[in-house]
């Protein structure tokens, strides 16, 4: 063959080649296009390559554990079809206002099969809009306030872990539309290590197709808790100030305003909204219209648990107006706003409590022993999911609630520490951790003690030990008053009897108070049907009218003022229950205390 034709075989050989080889480069990238410009087509494929994954893995942070999650780029057709399909299910105006909704029939039953895995109703959620209307549950005079136009801005952080998706997106949703856009700086969602196929990739892309930038997801590589990750979405915060939320909110129109125009006055001070119930049932967003003039600040239970508590009359007459800022003994933690700067300086978190629990009662103290303050503010109200249990597990099933705790009271409480551990003897030896770093904050921050805490602060809260006739257990022949564990969520119990413990333990701890009161925490001995057979002695929130709740102690005896009847033990050996008769000089009647200054 000559070879001048062999040459030009081998020339056109290898440009068809390279032809052919453009071609299929040019359709792939095509091809590619198209998928990333066509997103509505649902014949996509997902698109991530060995690239891409590698990519991501060189943006983690690995200092913090944190992932942000606008560096992954998913481009799935699926998530596209799920995302509508959700939307597909939302019924127009279903909820506005917040009205309750209850659905009926076949959807009934499925959404309380529901309940006990979501801890509310995921069904009638997934039905009701992102974005619905609320009631203006605010008083009449919010509306007169005037605010700054220079205040602070805010990053909303938002911790979650396994948050079912309707509640988590129409949290964002209200946040994004009730707040004003140059206040807004940014909110903060922080996957705390959840699981749910949904709130991965899927989150991912609604979070790129659905909300603005200024949405921003972290993504935490291990599981951290509550407190650990509200430290890291705190670390990536950029805004003036820090509102931290549940996942399961909603807000009411100029929510924002009053927190940061109090911040701006005054930076010292933690803040907190006037949470209103949205029924985990109904969805209802749920205030009285007795709300707007009267509301509940935070207090707390020598078991350290927190509480709701009417404000005082003293803060009532000092703060003048009802949507003046109401200093507010505790915080439930949830929800509060504080100063970015200054949430570092009067010490952040205890970095050591693990998960959740005692934090907030922690954060309470510490505030207001070193020099700030803790303040309800009237006019911002936040709509909160009160769920019956939390749907998700806790790392180590550990007793968390109480671990930290006792950290907060070998910190922060002092000698009061004693009446804490009355009610959680099993904590008194725990290991609980190193204090040395928190009690060296303590010191740093020249803080008050707890005694001065309760005298000017707390005032009203009613301290076992102090100011009573008697205190401690009250014995009976062999066997001592007992709360027969009752009273933690009870609005009323029957007073009981047991066997004497050797120390004395919050169940059998009573006082006799200067006014009269057979009380146990804020549970008052009262006597409410004296005709009936047996008297039964209930246990009802104190009043602090006397009458039937009024008793006197002579010759041993327990004596109700109203009825004159006398405490009797008489029945107890067979029911476990105390009685009251008419007085006699049996020994049944016949009581001793512990501890009395008589």
């Amino acid at each position: 063959m000559h070879p001048k034709r062999t040459c030009h075989r081998i020339f056109y050989s290898r440009w068809l080649v390279s032809l052919f080889i453009c071609l299929s480069v040019t359709l792939i990238i095509w091809s590619t296009k198209r998928l990333e410009n066509n997103l509505s087509d649902e014949e996509l494929e997902v698109l991530i390559t060995n690239q891409r994954v590698q990519k991501l893995k060189r943006e983690q942070q690995e200092e913090v554990g944190v992932v942000f999650a606008k560096n992954i780029l998913f481009h799935n057709a699926d998530y596209e079809a799920e995302i509508r399909k959700d939307e597909a299910k939302k019924v127009p105006h279903l909820g506005d206002n917040g009205v309750a909704v209850v659905l009926q029939g076949e959807e009934a039953k499925q959404a309380e099969t529901l309940m006990k895995v979501e801890a509310f109703n995921i069904l009638l959620s997934d039905k009701i809009p992102y974005l619905r209307t609320l009631p203006d549950a605010r008083n009449p005079k919010c509306k007169e306030l005037k605010y700054d136009l220079d205040l602070p801005s805010a990053s909303v952080v938002i911790i979650f872990t396994n948050e079912a998706w309707s509640s988590l997106i129409r949290t964002v949703h209200s946040v994004l539309n009730s707040s004003p856009a140059h206040l807004l700086k940014e909110i903060l969602l922080v996957d705390d290590c959840s699981d749910r196929v949904d709130l991965q990739g899927r989150l991912n892309y609604y979070l790129k197709t659905r909300l603005p930038p200024k949405v921003r997801l972290i993504r935490l590589t291990e599981r951290a808790g509550l407190i650990r990750a509200r430290l890291a979405g705190a670390r990536a915060a950029v805004g003036d100030v820090l509102i931290f939320l549940d996942a399961h909110c909603e807000v009411v129109q100029t929510w924002l305003e009053p927190l940061l125009q109090r911040i701006k006055e005054k930076r010292s001070a933690v803040l907190v909204p006037i949470i209103d119930v949205i029924d985990d049932k109904t969805l209802e967003y749920m205030y009285s219209k007795s709300s707007l003039d009267f509301f509940q600040v935070g207090g707390f239970t020598w078991s350290g648990h927190f509480t709701w508590v009417a404000v005082p009359e003293a803060e009532q007459a000092r703060r003048g107006s009802p949507v003046a800022p109401t200093r507010s003994p505790t915080m439930a933690g949830g929800l509060f706003a504080i100063e970015r700067d200054y949430f570092w300086e009067i010490g952040s978190y205890d970095s050591q409590m693990d998960v959740w629990g005692g934090e907030n009662l922690e954060m309470s103290f510490r505030v207001w022993q070193c020099g700030g303050s803790l303040e309800t503010i009237p006019c911002s109200r936040v709509g909160h999911i009160f769920r019956s249990f939390h749907p998700y597990t806790f790392p180590g099933g550990k007793d968390t609630h109480g671990i930290n705790t006792a950290r907060m009271v070998e910190v922060w409480m002092d000698e009061y520490k004693s009446l804490f551990y009355m009610n959680r003897p099993d904590l008194r030896e725990r290991d609980i951790g190193d204090l040395t770093e928190r009690k060296a904050l303590r010191k740093g921050l020249n803080c008050k003690p707890f005694k001065w805490y309760l005298q000017n602060v707390y005032p009203d809260i009613f301290i076992p030990t102090e100011n009573v006739a008697a205190f401690g257990q009250v014995r009976s022949e062999r066997r001592c008053l007992d709360n027969l564990q009752k009273g933690s969520s009870e609005e009323q119990y029957e007073l009981g009897m047991y066997n004497c413990h050797p120390k004395a333990t919050s169940s059998q701890f009573f006082s006799l108070t200067l006014t009269g009161e057979l009380r146990r925490e804020n549970f008052c001995a009262e006597i409410q049907n004296p005709l009936a057979r047996p008297v039964r002695v209930i246990m009802f929130r104190c009043h602090g009218q006397k009458g039937n709740q009024e008793w006197s102690m002579k010759d041993g005896q327990l004596i109700n003022v109203q009825t004159t009847l006398c405490l009797d033990a008489s029945d107890s050996e067979q029911s476990d229950k105390v009685a009251a008769a008419s007085c006699s000089r049996s020994a049944w009647q016949l009581w001793r205390w512990s501890n009395s200054t008589e």
